[in-house]
């Protein structure tokens, strides 16, 4: 097992643009860690770095403390688990799984011995005869971490390895990969575009957008406190609500914001700097921090759309002044909502987040 260091990390193609820009980032010994972020910002391009598949441009990567920039792929440590499960139909399970040792002129016994404690790991012995196209998508995942498993890498690198899963597996197998390093307690590095899969699965994410980390830090951490409007919007779901408002009068020791035409919310102040404050600001609220109140209390809104999920009810409000509707996530089954009906919006006290005019969170709490 190792830890890696990343210190101003570049990648650009040719004269083409610069798709990673001055990546620094520190990952512990036996971390489970989620690169997140939308298509195109920059995650499997470091990965595929790490992994040594790619060149890097400008910038030192450390893979403990031995500098890995020109140390080729097949001596950096490092396993990779693709997307595509890339395995050779011809031959069984076992034999997928041990290829790499036999090329790497281990004995049969050494091979074998490596391929079934592997397979105990993960309860796949009763496959070990079979070939690739007598095995399900979720079989045939487990048999590509196998593979990777024999190895014994000082880093599993996971590149949306349950991408081409359905709902039910993939809920399935973040569960197995979560058991997995708690028993190999390896140092994993994990891409996604699914921050369903980042939320739980990692000890800590990298939150990418344009080539750049936005914020390092736990599951909660980066829910409760986002650095920015980015962050705020990419974790959750239903996505957090953003309100464009106002500061209304002089600060005191509660911010008075005015939101649209739809009336004022009272916040603590917190450490927030006058400068901080001044322009257009932003609210933003989770739906499950948005309450419903009398209409005439908080902010004035009407009932769009009702959603029944079973354990919990979104509705869709339109509030005055407010371009696109917001989302309320109530507990359990609830009845009686109609379309129209006037209602008020409050926040769950101390949990709606304040953005300056960049899209910075500024400290209210």
């Amino acid at each position: 097992m190792a830890g890696l260091k990343l210190r101003g990390i570049k990648k650009q193609y040719a004269e083409g643009p610069i798709v990673m820009q001055h990546v620094d980032l520190d990952i512990r010994d036996g971390e489970f860690i989620v690169f997140v972020g939308p298509s195109g910002c920059g995650k499997s391009t470091l990965l595929r770095m790490i992994a040594g598949l790619e060149e890097i441009t400008d910038g030192e990567l450390y893979l403990g403390d031995e500098l890995a920039n020109d140390v080729p792929p097949a001596e950096r440590g490092a396993a990779m688990v693709f997307q595509s499960y890339a395995l050779y139909p011809h031959m069984t399970v076992a034999e997928n799984m041990g290829f790499a040792l036999k090329l790497a002129g281990q004995s049969k016994q050494q091979v074998k011995g490596a391929v079934d404690k592997a397979a105990e790991i993960l309860q796949i012995t009763h496959l070990l005869d079979r070939k690739p196209k007598a095995l399900s998508g979720g079989q045939r995942q487990r048999v590509a971490i196998g593979r990777a498993i024999v190895r014994k890498p000082k880093v599993f690198l996971f590149d949306e390895p349950l991408s081409n899963l359905d709902a039910g597996l993939r809920v399935q197998m973040r569960v197995e990969l979560s058991k997995l390093h708690q028993e190999l307690r390896s140092t994993m590095i994990y891409v996604t575009h699914d921050q369903v899969e980042a939320m739980t699965l990692g000890e800590r994410i990298v939150v990418f957008n344009g080539g750049r980390i936005e914020q390092v830090g736990t599951p909660l951490e980066l829910y409760e406190r986002p650095a920015n409007l980015f962050v705020a919007g990419f974790l959750g779901s239903p996505k957090m609500n953003f309100l464009p408002c106002r500061l209304a009068g002089e600060p005191g020791d509660q911010l008075r914001l005015q939101v649209g035409n739809a009336g004022e919310w009272l916040l603590p102040r917190g450490s927030a700097s006058t400068a901080a404050l001044d322009g257009q600001l932003t609210l933003g609220v989770r739906p499950e921090h948005l309450e419903f109140a009398a209409p005439g209390t908080g902010l004035k809104a009407h009932l769009d759309l009702v959603e029944h999920l079973g354990d919990a009810t979104i509705a869709y409000v339109r509030v005055d002044g407010v371009e696109r509707e917001l989302a309320v996530k109530l507990p359990g089954s609830v009845h009686g909502l109609q379309r129209g009906d006037p209602v008020g919006l409050v926040p769950v006290a101390g949990r709606a987040l304040v953005f300056d005019k960049d899209g910075r969170a500024v400290p209210t709490h």
